[in-house]
Parts: structure tokens; sequence; C-alpha cells
């Protein structure tokens, strides 16, 4: 049954008076308190099950989840990390409203936190931007807005090691095919033959054959044979496979209807890796970016290029569109598919802004990968006073002057301010690689370490002494 949170104990604190409770932490609880943010979660965890509003055992609060997973992502810590600390710390058992009560197990974190949708998130974080609005942090009067990287949790790809991986997924679901089939004739045996180490030692030769071979042309030529011997291991898997797919729907029971579901899930891109091997290796053929796969447990991951000086000139995860307000507020974020342009990310962002704000930026910034006339005149449109878009290549002589005024170059000085933002979202929110698994994993991950920071950011601000003394006076 939900239940929103547990009753306050109010003696919590006094009765240890040598623990002292971080000021940032008091004024992100007091915060939290905002009866629209717990609303807000209370929605998608009363969908947990169709009777979880009135019936079945007190499930883990919907303040302690929210305040649980800003916890996580405020120190970085992971499920079981959180779990012992929040055990064992007065400081966050009372921050995290649990005070006597038991910590949730590490499993339960997880669980809960899932519940929560990514577009609740993006909701989540509008209330805090208004709430930033409401106490003075920000007031939207500028905007500025830059691009980044999230990496997926994935070994650097190779056809060899992405060969050996469908091999290894197929034998392992293959075998737990047999312990349930529980095939009698050695034929029958065979069909559900797990070939994961063959394959693996195939992988390693050829890791072996190319090594120091970086900077040659086409020096998959040197493993052409290992690599022809591992396909026809990754295929005849696959047709192992499909036969099983089929003797698991005839078999209709759900634990057989589950590992069908697999199979059916994983052989699809087990097609496409031995598509873009042989490709590649045997036809001399140059692969796009769009029809590569790179991980099987993460497809969604994207081959990314953005100019970056070695070892990081190739990025394997997803590009992420950031904008920051005035008072160091991220107000808006996006997960982009693929390697798309940042250009078509500017009016949308611009639009947000009016929308949570209530008003246009009077500034708005972003860098010369944005250019262009009509991204300046929508700018303008919308009631931005100053359009800092820096023009890339030759620029007319009146350009020239346009971008020498003196508030041109304040303004792209200050736009450089968002690169350090993201720079301490990447390090001190876990930003630069996730560590959760799938699409909505990412989207995941990204919201809550964009609140968790939106929340660190308010509280600074809050507690500084001349902003202390004034709201005392109020």
């Amino acid at each position: 049954m939900l239940i929103i949170a547990y009753p306050r104990d109010p003696d919590f604190l006094a009765l240890m008076p040598f623990v002292k409770v971080d000021p940032h932490v008091v004024e992100i609880d007091r915060l939290l308190q905002d009866r629209k943010l717990i609303l807000l979660a209370t929605n998608d965890l009363a969908l947990s099950a169709p009777q979880a509003l009135y019936n079945g055992r007190p499930s883990t609060p919907v303040v302690v989840t929210m305040r649980l997973a800003v916890t996580r992502r405020l120190k970085n810590w992971s499920y079981r990390t959180a779990e012992q600390e929040v055990n064992g710390s007065v400081q966050w058992r009372w921050f995290c409203s649990l005070d006597r009560h038991p910590c949730p197990d590490h499993t339960t974190m997880r669980d809960r936190e899932v519940l929560l949708r990514p577009s609740t998130l993006h909701r989540l974080n509008d209330r805090i931007v208004r709430l930033a609005q409401r106490e003075g942090v920000s007031h939207g009067y500028k905007l500025r807005a830059d691009g980044s990287v999230i990496e997926t949790h994935i070994h650097y790809p190779t056809d060899s090691w992405l060969l050996a991986d469908s091999v290894r997924v197929i034998g392992r679901t293959l075998a737990a095919a047999r312990r349930l089939l529980q095939p009698r004739t050695p034929a029958d045996k065979r069909q559900f033959r797990d070939s994961h180490r063959h394959a693996k030692r195939l992988a390693r030769q050829i890791a072996q054959r190319l090594r120091g071979t970086q900077g040659q042309k086409s020096p998959e030529n040197k493993a052409r044979g290992l690599y022809r011997r591992l396909v026809k291991v990754t295929q005849a898997s696959v047709a192992q496979a499909w036969d099983v797919v089929a003797r698991l729907q005839a078999h209709a029971t759900p634990a057989a209807l589950a590992l069908a579901e697999t199979l059916w899930h994983y052989l699809p891109l087990v097609c496409q890796v031995i598509d873009q091997t042989t490709r590649r290796v045997f036809q001399g053929a140059a692969v796009p970016a769009s029809e590569k796969i790179v991980s099987l447990f993460e497809p969604h991951t994207a081959i990314i290029q953005r100019g970056k000086a070695r070892p990081h000139e190739t990025e394997f995860g997803r590009k992420v569109w950031y904008c920051e307000s005035d008072g160091g507020i991220i107000t808006d974020y996006r997960l982009l598919k693929g390697n798309p342009p940042e250009a078509p990310q500017w009016l949308p962002s611009l639009k947000h802004q009016r929308y949570l704000f209530g008003h246009p930026p009077e500034i708005a910034t972003a860098d010369r990968g944005v250019y262009s006339p009509e991204n300046e005149q929508a700018a303008k449109e919308l009631g931005v006073r100053r359009v800092v878009l820096p023009q890339p290549g030759a620029k007319s002589r009146a350009r020239q002057r346009q971008e020498a005024q003196p508030w041109f170059k304040a303004v792209r000085r200050w736009r450089a301010g968002v690169e350090g933002r993201i720079s301490g979202l990447r390090r001190a929110r876990g930003l630069d690689r996730c560590l959760n698994r799938g699409e909505s994993g990412m989207e995941r991950w990204l919201g809550w370490g964009v609140i968790a920071n939106n929340l660190m950011v308010m509280a600074t601000a809050l507690t500084r002494p001349r902003r202390s003394a004034k709201r005392r006076k109020a």
C-alpha cells in the first residue's frame, strides 16, 4: 500500500546534539518539502500495482524514495553504498525522513527508483526551476546552452568481441532452455551446444594478431582466417537458437516463453553484428555509423565524433543538450538520438525557458555549432534582446563589426561558463558515464543527476552569508 511519508520525529536530532547537519542538507530538505514535487512522484508510484493505493503491505514511502535518489546522486553512491551510508548516518537518516525506521534494501531503492518515469523527472526539474525563481536564485534573464556526451557502460567495441558476446548470450540462453526442455537424445542435446569458450578463444587470438597494427591500412587482413572461423561459430549458434525458439514456443510455459522472448530480442542484433563484420572485414566496405551496433546490451549507443583530441576522438554513448539559466540552474536537458547537429535544439530551448519563467531571456547564447540566420531571427522574434551565436568560417565586414562589439564579447565570455557547469555535472554527479541499463535507464540517470545538481546549486546560493542575512531580515 502506498504511503506518502513516515511521521517525522521532532526529537530525532535533539537526542544526538553532537551531530551537526550540513547547512546545505538542511536547505535541500526544506526545498524537497514542496507539495507539488511530492505529488508528481506520488502519481507514478501509485501506478506500481493495481491496488497500490489501498491494499497490500506498506511500501517504501514516496518521500523516502525521492530523497534516497537525491542522496545517492549528490554523493555519487551505488545502491549498495547508499544503503550502508544512510543506514549508519544520523544526518542522512534525518534527511531521508527515515529517523528510526529501517533503511530500505539496495534492491528496494533500485526498484522504487525505476518506477519514476523519465517524463516525470523532467516535470520534477521544471518544478525545481520554478522554486529557484521563487527563492530568487534564478530570474531567467540569461540562457546559455551547450552539448555533451554520456558514455554507456560498455567495453570498447570491436567486431571480434561483439561476435564473442553474441555467442555468449545465445549460449547461456540455450543452456537455460536445455534445463527446461530436458532433451534426451544426443542429436537433441547437440542443438543446445554452448560455444562461447570457442568464440572467446578466437576473439582473443584476433586481438593478439592485431596488436600493434593501429594506424595501418586494413589491419583485419592479418586475421581474416580467424574472423571467418568466428563468424561461422556465430552463425551456427544463431541457427541453433532459431530451432530452439520454435521448441520453446511449442512448450508454451511462462518460463519457456520468457526464454523465447529473450532470443527474439537478441537474434536480430546478432544478425546485425554478423552483417557489419562481413561487410567491413571480408568486403572491405565502410559501414556508416548509423548502421552499426556497438553493444548487444546497450543497442541505443551511438558512435559520436566531436573533433576531440585523442583518446576521446570517438565516444560511445548519447549526446546530451544542456541549457543553463542565470544562477547556475539547468533549466532544460535532452537526450538526443544518434549524432545529430545541435542547431535544431536552439528554438525549443528558448520556448521552454519562456514557459518556465513567463518571459523570454534577455540574453541567449550558444557556441558556433548552433549558428544560423534562422536561429538568430527566431530568437529575436521570441523577444530575446541580445542573441550571441558566433558565426563559423568567413565573415562579412558587417558581421565582424557586430561580433567585435563589447557586449557581444562579454556574452561570449559568459557562455564559456556552461562548459564548467557541464564538467561539474560529469565529475560530481556522474554524468560522464551512465551505469543504468537501457535507454530509459540513461534518461533516469541524466534526470536525477540534473535534479541533484540543481538542488545543491540552490542550497549553496541560499546559505551564503549575505543571502541568509537578507532572509532573516525579511
